[in-house]
């Protein structure tokens, strides 16, 4: 193979996937998770983590089979992603130290109600009013507590998994709400991209699933109250769609140049050939009802493949299963890829089955894009007994297809303005 067949249309390494693994409420790793979304299962399961008594939405996507030390989101959301790395650096064929960067997105990330309160009752009484801070500094020196002190920092998790994987360099930690997973992929493509390194370990994890970030969602109106039963509450694009499902995951992908992996004899699972990033200063947490941003990031991610429309044959869609992000996309996608939306491009939603994996989403679903081409299986949208008559798209309802593809796009849309897209392929060309 001639050095250009490596380089891409604008002479950069051309970057490949030679490893994955993934965590949602389908199960753990690849196999079960893929067998289970094709047969349209659902993950989607009433939650037992903590009391619901008085909530409106008592469902979720948990993982709950992956044991942990401590029940807070820092030790789960590092328990799922220590599991997805250990599946994706085996199917990669990698042992030893890693040697490549660490990009690493993660949920938000603070203690929960029952530390805190703890934190406080053990902190001295108040001397003056605004003196909390020193109280809980004074309570936490006269006895040290490792497992609160993870809990508080951001950093914490990629650090572990640095330690543990033996990657090169500082570990990357980002957070950009539901793009997170789909950013740090970028971020692993651009440093392959710039030369700086021939591999880097992309993950994306989330364990954050709380009584607390249920209430937060919940008071933005964000979550599916169609509570019974669980598994028939995320219904992407349908007319009596009502919110979102929170869920945990977790997905790894191993990147390397393609030179890097041809020379190592090394599988090429698929191809990251383009990435598009755009942001939206809308609302908070409202995407632009007119989907500018959201088109402006697939033409970018389109651009940066160097290929157009006509090369997608199919499209992994944010599908949120919320009234207005799965028409703003719906619109965004129509913008771009005109009438051949409706007529030719299927656009299915992974999150009718495993939920909103929320800072996971963008790499799972990458994964799952992945999967898409190396199997020539789509996976449908579940619940789709209602459509919407204003979005007119395939969604694959309800039932798998065979269906070769060979060009994929990925979308997330995230609160924040936070938008990303990735276009993956199967060929360098």
């Amino acid at each position: 193979m001639s050095s250009t067949a490596f380089k891409d249309h604008l002479g950069r390494p051309i970057v490949a996937v030679t490893g994955m693994g993934v965590i949602t409420s389908l199960g753990q790793g690849l196999a079960d998770n893929w067998a289970a979304l094709t047969s349209g299962t659902s993950g989607i399961h009433k939650i037992t983590r903590f009391p619901t008594d008085g909530l409106s939405t008592r469902i979720c996507g948990t993982v709950d089979f992956i044991e942990v030390p401590h029940p807070n989101s820092v030790e789960r959301s590092f328990a799922f992603a220590r599991e997805t790395t250990r599946e994706a650096l085996a199917q990669a064929g990698l042992s030893g130290d890693f040697a490549g960067p660490l990009f690493l997105a993660a949920p938000p990330v603070e203690p929960e109600w029952s530390a805190r309160f703890e934190l406080a009752d053990r902190a001295p009484p108040a001397e003056k009013e605004g003196d909390a801070y020193e109280r809980f500094l004074a309570a936490m020196r006269e006895r040290p507590d490792p497992v609160f002190l993870e809990a508080a920092q951001f950093g914490s998790i990629s650090e572990r998994l640095s330690d543990l994987f033996g990657t090169r360099g500082l570990p990357v930690t980002l957070s950009t709400a539901c793009a997170s997973g789909a950013t740090a992929i970028q971020l692993g493509v651009e440093a392959i991209r710039q030369g700086r390194t021939e591999r880097a370990l992309t993950v994306a994890t989330d364990g954050s699933v709380s009584a607390e970030a249920l209430i937060r969602f919940s008071l933005l109106s964000a979550l599916s109250t169609q509570n019974d039963p669980p598994e028939k509450a995320s219904k992407p694009f349908s007319k009596d769609r009502d919110g979102f499902v929170i869920a945990e995951g977790a997905a790894t992908l191993v990147l390397e140049s393609l030179e890097s992996a041809v020379a190592r004899g090394a599988k090429v699972l698929g191809i990251l050939k383009g990435c598009g990033e755009k942001a939206d200063h809308f609302h908070r947490t409202r995407s632009s009802p007119d989907g500018g941003p959201a088109i402006a990031t697939i033409r970018a991610a389109l651009d940066d493949a160097g290929i157009d429309e006509s090369r997608i044959g199919y499209i992994n869609a944010h599908g949120t299963s919320t009234p207005e992000n799965d028409k703003m996309e719906y619109g965004a996608m129509l913008s771009v890829f005109g009438e051949r939306l409706k007529d030719g491009i299927p656009s299915s939603s992974n999150k009718s089955m495993i939920g909103h994996t929320l800072t996971a989403a963008g790499a799972v679903e990458a994964v799952f894009s992945i999967q898409t081409m190396l199997t020539g299986t789509l996976p449908p949208t579940i619940n789709y007994t209602n459509p919407d008559p204003t979005i007119v798209l395939d969604v694959v309802p309800n039932v798998k297809r065979d269906q070769q593809v060979t060009a994929v796009l990925s979308n997330s849309f995230g609160f924040g303005g936070q938008n990303a897209s990735l276009v993956m392929t199967v060929e360098p060309a």
